[in-house]
């Protein structure tokens, strides 16, 4: 049997694998590797990620590009998340080859519709409809200059969008995102894969916690947003415990945590510190105020924590949510909080998980399936 090489494009350096969209990138790399397929990454640097022997252990060869940034790439028609990763050694080197393109995220799409890949098989991998995410942040942000470019990029990409007309195959993290390209490409293959990600085993612990955990990147203005619903709407005038952990909390966030007593802010954990809150707490809870991509953190606190409370804009069509308990309004979450804040996790909840976590967010059997869209490998 030859072997399989993929050229996979991705839109920042995938090590560490520390926020959602390079999670995915990261242990897709590694699921790939496990089935056997050779992968010539290429990475658009980002300030602050340095180059990673990491990446070498999955990889055949590991490419590097300087993004473009500037006036130009500002006032491009197109967006600027996509104009500044573009690279002639790029082009040059998927000419080298016939092999199939994974471009990740519409910000990795500029040469998806180059004449010269017009025999190419490309595929799309979706981590978010980038123009509903970009209003979403329009809507939060209080900074009138931020609004502004908010809501810009996001009538930019929504135009733009179109190239992905260009794709031999989407492949969604979601269900609700699946139903949007297939409503407005009704002409591409889209199929549904769920994202890839750290876990392997269900380790959430039985009994009881003593709090209630909300992480996230909390400098991320939708998840400021979230943080602030939760402290004013939610735990006001409960007795209830919140820990808010998370990356950069700005200052108005721990202003507003300090007037109330039962807020406490963990700000910067490491990875094991954030790992030992999410199994600790007695309810995880999470929202989000917009329905796009998949949020990674939700498959952490299923594989990790015990009770989860959710808005169902978090679940997005994820198929998870028998695993969580639901409320859309601050009386809704207070009530779930209040139902289970004296009762044990159980085995037989655990046991649900493995079943249901098992079967569709594996990461080997989403590798399969990943290999048999792209290679046509059945066998």
């Amino acid at each position: 049997m030859p072997d399989k090489y993929l050229h996979i494009i991705s839109f920042d350096i995938p090590y560490p694998p520390n926020y959602g969209g390079v999670i995915d990138v990261f242990y897709k790399l590694k699921a790939l590797h496990k089935q056997g397929v050779k992968i010539k990454l290429h990475c658009f640097e980002y300030p602050g990620r340095d180059r990673s022997e990491e990446l070498n252990k999955y990889c055949e060869e590991v490419f590097y590009y300087p993004r473009v940034v500037g006036l130009g790439a500002a006032f491009s028609t197109k967006p600027y998340i996509v104009v500044g990763r573009r690279s002639k050694k790029l082009i040059n080197r998927l000419l080298e080859d016939d092999y199939p393109i994974l471009f990740e995220g519409l910000h990795s799409c500029y040469y998806i519709d180059d004449k010269r890949l017009g025999n190419r098989f490309k595929i799309y991998r979706e981590s978010n409809i980038e123009h509903r995410y970009y209003i979403n942040l329009f809507k939060v942000e209080n900074n009138i200059f931020n609004k502004a470019y908010f809501l810009f990029a996001s009538a930019k990409l929504w135009y733009y969008q179109q190239v992905l007309k260009h794709a031999s195959l989407m492949l969604v993290v979601s269900q609700h995102d699946a139903k949007y390209l297939h409503y407005h490409f009704p002409e591409n293959e889209v199929e549904y894969l769920p994202s890839f990600h750290a876990n392997e085993v269900v380790e959430s612990l039985p009994g009881k916690g003593e709090f209630a955990l909300y992480n996230g990147n909390i400098e991320v203005p939708e998840n400021a947003h979230a943080v602030k619903f939760l402290i004013k709407e939610v735990f006001n005038g409960l007795d209830n415990k919140l820990v808010v952990a998370g990356m950069n909390p700005p200052e108005y966030i721990q202003k507003l945590a300090d007037e109330h007593p039962n807020v406490e802010i963990i700000a910067n954990p490491d990875d094991e510190h954030m790992f030992r809150l999410i199994k600790e707490a007695h309810v995880n809870i999470l929202v989000t105020f917009q329905a796009t991509g998949l949020k990674l953190k939700l498959l952490n606190t299923l594989y990790k924590g015990r009770f989860c409370i959710v808005n169902s804009k978090m679940l997005n069509g994820t198929g998870l949510d028998e695993l969580c308990y639901v409320g859309d309004t601050a009386g809704e979450l207070k009530q779930k909080l209040q139902n289970i804040s004296e009762i044990n996790f159980r085995e037989s909840e655990i046991a649900i998980r493995e079943d249901i976590l098992g079967e569709r967010y594996s990461n080997d059997k989403n590798a399969k399936r990943l290999i048999q869209l792209v290679f046509n490998d059945f066998a």
